[in-house]
């Protein structure tokens, strides 16, 4: 028997399947938000007096009357039912990546013994889940293990059907007995609230008198790719680390720019369509989706929303990703670098702030120079990146992460601002003292009659920058493709809240001495620009030029792994920033340094031991078989006076041993547990773990090129990257 028989299977398996057909799907107008209990429906189910309540603390955050979740929960009890649910459930977004949810009956049995449906205010308020079983950063412990669920009012409840049925699913934040956040929505609500206190105070300073409440939004451009689960579930890796361990390139990657924006193959296609469909009946705005750069990538992108809102639709998004390719027979991977040597993950998260009666506070306009709401708001952000670009980076902070950022698809890791050239300009203006005017991009004419001619954009796209202006919002290109959305929004939110409210304090000043606003805000932006204007960077982010200029003359941090990007939240700037506004307290950012360190450590170790067993029991096995086969041939040869050319046996003999001398080192270096701190912890995985393993691949990816096809035993990257 081959070595390679289950490559030879997977690939027949695949070029034989069925073709899932195209199901001919109802019209978007009919679809659109079916499964959702959102203001529309609940206009519809509830008193006048109910729902101008429940509208008032969706749309402001106002307090909800009890009396009002009473009549809320009965009429999204009757609606579930109607849609088929038996089980409701509150969904919540612990300090992991993924969702969590537990799901309770609405029976009760009546005096009769009879069955009867049951769903108060209460219920839908407060649930119960065990706090000290995710991960909590030791504020909860086994002996003190209560947590709590709540009702999010301002995030529509949903049905989510499954094969197995359908349940109600609540929206929820998670907290312990003692009323720490265990999660990732509270922090996330609590910051959008200190963004709106300092960004109303700044509008107020600027005249403004009708103020909105202001929220934060979010359009995240989710990256993935599909590899069929026939390649996938032979090898241990994509399925248990979710990346390949090993991997010889292909002679054909994505040089050839070919794969980007192409034709979508059919059957992703159909994965597509099926995928998006149940997005927009859950109200999730999937408005692009396409080839990526790399063989066998994809993007789909939804439409901006409010952050809170657009933060569950991602979580919700990565689910139904998931289960939707596993059903179209793929296995979908978020992991920011499933593949080495070619395109990797990313989330970009496009954010910008504003409300319903000044608009986009991130939309500099025709004139951004005689925008003054516009040129602080931006101001704020550029102090905020200069100052906490060590928190930008520690958000965004995981293994699969480290793999990507920095590469030729991804921005560095040194966090700078990208504002395009109209801005630039505008901000050293007045940095210089002699604001006059800006320029407009310009009419884009091609000469051809057949192509109408078109405004052009004042700025460029940067695509080498971690956080750049895009016409009226600010793009974190670094977030990761696996990561949630919530923890760089907190720190987006947090940072400019801060900033806001420093520009309002030096605004009173201004305006004191009597200024006019004019004047006071170029003064206010002078002092920002000349305190903060390093972090400003139009240029090639990939370049050792700018790593030199950024470290060395601008002052700037260059921090390349999680093992140096986390102790950031144990800085005492990134305490008092997080105590100052009122979003996490100093207990709860420890707590989230602990359980990101130990998902980090915990990453890193799980991927070392699984690296050691493919190399003796996968790999190991397939050289030593070839080693065998060619000792054979080449006695065989020697009787017919024939010699064989013995550099093949001995650069193979030589991988393998050295492979395994490497799988040796690496076993003794995981017996290391003696660490002093779990910094120390975290910089030995990043160091000496890490660079066992790619030793040990390294021995491993020459060995694949060497060893005769019929025995090598892992489907190979042009097999996973191209058969479709």
């Amino acid at each position: 028997m081959s070595g390679n028989e289950s490559r030879v299977q997977a690939i027949y398996q695949i070029t034989n399947r069925e073709a899932i057909s195209v199901e001919k799907t109802d019209p978007l107008s009919k679809i659109w938000a079916d499964d959702v209990f959102n203001l529309a429906r609940m206009e519809w189910a509830l008193s006048k007096a109910a729902f101008k309540s429940i509208k008032k603390t969706v749309e402001t955050g106002a307090p909800l009357d009890p009396a009002t979740a009473d009549v809320v929960a009965a009429a999204m009890k009757e609606w579930a039912v109607s849609k088929g649910c038996k089980f409701f459930s509150h969904l919540f977004y612990p300090m992991t990546n993924i969702t969590a949810e537990k799901h309770d009956g609405f029976v009760i049995s009546d005096a009769s013994g009879n069955a009867i449906t049951e769903f108060s205010g209460s219920l839908l308020i407060k649930g119960e889940p065990d706090g000290s079983s995710f991960p909590n950063g030791s504020i909860r412990m086994t002996n003190a293990a209560r947590g709590y669920t709540a009702w999010d009012p301002t995030s529509p409840a949903f049905v989510m059907h499954t094969d197995n049925g359908a349940v109600l699913m609540i929206p929820s934040v998670f907290m312990s007995w003692t009323g720490e956040a265990l999660d990732k929505k509270i922090p996330l609500l609590r910051s959008n609230e200190a963004m709106n206190k300092a960004a109303q105070r700044v509008l107020s300073l600027m005249g403004e008198t009708e103020i909105a409440p202001l929220n934060s939004s979010c359009g995240a451009e989710q990256e993935y790719f599909l590899v069929d689960s026939n390649f996938a579930n032979a090898r241990p890796d994509l399925l248990l680390a979710g990346r390949t361990l090993f991997g010889a390139p292909s002679a054909k990657g994505q040089e050839f720019d070919d794969h980007y924006f192409g034709a979508i193959p059919a059957r992703v296609q159909v994965f597509m369509q099926d995928f998006e469909d149940q997005l927009y009946r859950l109200g999730i705005p999937a408005k692009t989706h396409h080839n990526e750069v790399a063989p066998g990538q994809f993007e789909i992108a939804p439409y901006f929303e409010a952050a809170n809102v657009a933060a569950d639709h991602q979580q919700l998004l990565m689910t139904l990703m998931k289960s939707t390719a596993k059903k179209h027979g793929f296995l979908c991977l978020l992991h920011e670098k499933p593949f080495a040597g070619i395109n990797g993950s990313g989330k970009h998260v496009n954010w910008s702030v504003g409300n319903s009666t000044q608009g986009n506070l991130l939309d500099p306009g025709n004139t951004p120079h005689d925008n003054l709401n516009f040129l602080l708001f931006c101001g704020a952000v550029i102090r905020g990146v200069h100052l906490h670009g060590p928190l930008l980076r520690a958000v965004i902070a995981s293994a699969g992460n480290d793999h990507r950022l920095g590469a030729n698809e991804a921005p560095p890791a040194i966090l700078s601002v990208y504002l395009g050239d109209q801005l630039e300009k505008v901000f050293q203006d007045i940095k210089d003292g002699n604001v006059s005017s800006s320029e407009d991009g310009g009419e884009m004419d091609l000469g051809l009659s057949q192509i109408l001619s078109f405004k052009r954009d004042p700025g460029d796209r940067n695509r080498t920058s971690p956080f750049a202006f895009t016409g009226n919002r600010f793009e974190f290109r670094a977030v990761g493709s696996a990561q949630s959305v919530s923890g760089p929004l907190v720190a987006m939110n947090t940072m400019l809240a801060d900033s806001l409210n420093w520009i309002a304090e030096k605004l009173e000043v201004e305006l004191s001495k009597g200024a006019d606003q004019t004047t006071a805000v170029v003064a206010v932006l002078k002092t920002l620009m000349d305190e903060h204007g390093n972090v400003v960077f139009g240029g090639d982010g990939y370049s050792s030029d700018w790593h030199t200029m950024a470290v060395e003359e601008r002052g700037l941090k260059n921090i390349p792994t999680t093992a140096d990007a986390l102790p950031a939240f144990r800085s005492e700037a990134v305490k008092a920033l997080f105590s100052s506004t009122g979003v996490l307290s100093p207990v709860e950012l420890e707590s989230r340094f602990e359980v990101y360190a130990e998902q980090y450590v915990l990453s890193i170790e799980v991927e070392a031991k699984l690296t050691m067993d493919m190399a003796k029991t996968i790999i190991y096995p397939a050289a030593t078989r070839y080693l065998a086969d060619l000792s054979i041939t080449s006695a065989g040869l020697a009787e017919m006076n024939v010699e064989l050319d013995s550099s093949v046996a001995k650069t193979v003999a030589a991988e393998t041993n050295g492979m395994m001398a490497a799988v040796g080192k690496l076993s003794t270096a995981l017996g290391q547990h003696d660490f002093a701190s779990t910094e120390e912890h975290m910089q030995y995985c990043a160091t000496e773990i890490c660079g066992l393993m790619s030793e040990i691949r390294s021995h491993a990816d020459t060995l694949e090129a060497e060893v005769a096809d019929e025995l090598w035993p892992l489907p190979k990257y042009q097999e996973m990257l191209f058969i479709k």
